[in-house]
């Protein structure tokens, strides 16, 4: 047996997991409440997946249109949810979004700016409003950049380049600690906290065709569903519209929505600009400004204010699959998102210097002359730890989730720019309750030895057994079958077949080896890393199974619509008393009789109401 004493071992009272927007956020409240707090992170600080986000952060500023409201946002987040978001987390939301982003700003936050010199707000699909607060195309960047100076001067201790294994749980079953591994040596180390905040993100890296980066590989799932926690609505992963397919050197890599918020339009191989005649019904009268607009959008009026492209991620990205499976796609298999005949060169570099800068480097592709070949690609997981609404707790006491590794914001569908505001919000809700939960005990608890012994054995055993399955081709196994068989367009038979597979590819991992030492191995992190990735993809294949309707990011080309049952119920998966993966069908609680009221208002009856309450005030 493993000697625990001779394992490294520190102590906070709030530890967080993943340094990305909703990590610092966490951070910074839990440390601005006098709790030593402690950042582990894979990767360095500052190369968080955040810095990825391009477009803007949601908020209902009215900066732009002075008819936004908080009431119009949580209508906008629920509609493209498909109203499955829990309703509380919506409203919380909309309410806090406008004060954490002024508050970012108060930080040193340098957003772009109206005429009035206020912070600007650009058009979003699925936003009635201009609503965005930007920073050029590189609002993440900026995010994290003034998140990590703030969080820094509070002193906030960083452990950078350091994995997190699996979370250690004390006598009563509460979180008391997580065992890591430094990546660059090795060696392991124990943290010690009376609470822990996963913000770990998503686990895009399950599929070939990903804007995600090597990081995403659903740590946070993996770790919470070990630990015993609930997972949530796994089968909503989105998959964002517009994803580079051509050249191979920027596959993948998302073309943020400004494009399209800056007026980029998608054309077929036929040189049509198919958006029109994939309005949903519902979306005529919903998403348009007004009957006359709507009118416009029915007579293919390519001047509309808001265009097409502008709708939901789901259905641009199920319009693009739909143009290529009919024959009109591009030469790659995808679209033509043109930006180049709709601005002029000057206004590109400068309203989207980022992506005419990143193009121009690795794909040799001038956006401001030529169209971009797109389409779908895995982005974002709507699903993950399923938490407490108003203090991200998970069902493990102690262990809290924020950002893309919690559930329930988002519902069935995100909208595009919800994800910004949502790390500030949640980020901030998590540090806070994580705070108060670690000032309510005396002490940190001790964890059980046996558990750190076994999670170390379980690690070093993939370099010390002779022989075994290559982690590196069991990814790429695992790449293709999501691809193939749990993506845009789902059936009964192609997940059967998919679920199979990761059957298959679980057996294969318990004896996986990594060639080598422990010292600078990326096979053996690799390695680490597919246990989670098989769980991830494992929680997401048999709820996209179970859930018999199309929803949001969630299509089953055998049940095509929404059905109303299935509102009725989220899906929840948890590791069962037999090791195996269970999953539940849990009855949504009733919504707050207010909060669906607005929801379900028409857009002219809540801005009269609106108007009336400023008035009023």
């Amino acid at each position: 047996m493993l000697d625990i004493s001779d394992i490294k071992t520190i102590e906070h009272d709030v530890l967080i997991v993943g340094a990305g927007g909703a990590g610092l956020s966490a951070a910074i409240e839990a440390s601005g409440q006098g709790q030593s707090t402690g950042i582990v992170m894979k990767s360095l600080l500052g190369k968080a997946h955040t810095v990825m986000a391009e477009g803007g952060m949601a908020a209902a500023l009215g900066n732009v249109d002075a008819r936004d409201d908080w009431k119009i946002h949580f209508r906008d987040t629920m509609r493209g949810g498909k109203f499955l978001n829990v309703w509380r987390m919506a409203e919380l939301h909309a309410q806090l979004a406008p004060e954490r982003v002024r508050l970012l700003e108060e930080w040193g936050a340098v957003f772009d700016r109206t005429k009035k010199g206020l912070i600007n707000q650009r058009n979003f699909g699925g936003h009635r409003y201009p609503r965005l607060a930007h920073v050029g195309d590189r609002t993440g960047l900026e995010m994290i950049r003034t998140l990590q100076d703030h969080g820094i001067h509070q002193g906030i201790e960083t452990y950078m380049e350091c994995t997190a294994l699996d979370l250690l749980k004390n006598e009563q079953g509460a979180v008391c600690g997580i065992v890591c591994m430094w990546r660059e040596t090795g060696t392991f180390v124990i943290f010690k906290a009376k609470a822990i905040i996963f913000a770990t993100g998503g686990g895009g890296k399950a599929w070939d065709v990903t804007s995600n980066s090597w990081e995403y590989t659903g740590d946070g799932y993996a770790m919470a569903y070990e630990a015993g926690a609930d997972l949530m609505d796994m089968e909503f992963n989105q998959f964002h519209p517009t994803g580079m397919v051509w050249p191979l050197s920027v596959k993948g890599i998302l073309v943020t929505e400004s494009v399209r918020g800056e007026g980029g339009i998608l054309l077929n191989s036929e040189g049509t600009r198919f958006m029109f005649n994939y309005i949903p019904e519902r979306f005529r009268s919903e998403t348009a400004d007004t009957e006359e607009e709507a009118a416009r959008w029915l007579a293919g009026d390519q001047s509309a204010r808001r265009p097409p492209e502008l709708l939901t991620r789901d259905v641009v990205a199920r319009a693009i699959n739909a143009e290529v499976k009919a024959g009109r796609g591009s030469p790659h298999g995808g679209a033509f998102l043109n930006i180049a005949t709709q601005r002029s060169a000057e206004d590109i570099k400068k309203k989207l210097p980022s992506m005419y800068h990143q193009f121009k480097v690795l794909a040799e592709l001038d956006i401001t002359k030529e169209p971009m070949e797109v389409g779908p690609t895995c982005h974002y997981f709507m699903g993950g730890i399923k938490v407490d609404s108003d203090t991200t707790m998970s069902s493990v006491p102690g262990l809290f989730a924020c950002g893309e590794c919690a559930a329930g914001m988002h519902g069935a569908n995100r909208l595009g720019g919800n994800s910004l505001s949502d790390l500030l919000v949640f980020g901030y809700l998590a540090g806070k309750h994580a705070a108060e939960y670690a000032k309510g005990l005396r002490s940190t608890s001790s964890f059980k030895t046996n558990d750190a012994s076994r999670i170390i054995q379980h690690a070093t055993s993939i370099l010390n057994r002779e022989d075994g399955a290559n982690p590196y081709l069991l990814h790429e196994a695992l790449e293709q079958n999501m691809q193939k068989h749990v993506g845009i367009i789902r059936t009964k038979e192609d997940l059967d077949i998919g679920i199979r597979e990761i059957e298959t590819l679980k057996e294969q991992y318990k004896s996986v080896k990594a060639k080598g030492a422990s010292q600078f191995n990326p096979g053996w992190h690799e390695a680490l890393s597919m246990r989670n990735l098989l769980i991830t993809a494992e929680a997401v294949a048999r709820a996209a199974q179970l859930r018999e309707e199309s929803r949001g990011a969630h299509t089953r080309a055998d049940f095509p619509d929404e059905r109303d049952e299935w509102l009725q119920y989220n899906i929840v998966s948890r590791k069962g008393s037999d090791g195996k993966m269970e999953l539940h069908k849990v009855a949504r609680s009733a919504p707050d009789p207010e909060l669906e009221r607005i929801a379900k208002s028409t857009i002219d009856n809540l801005e009269a109401e609106i108007a009336t309450e400023r008035g009023n005030a």
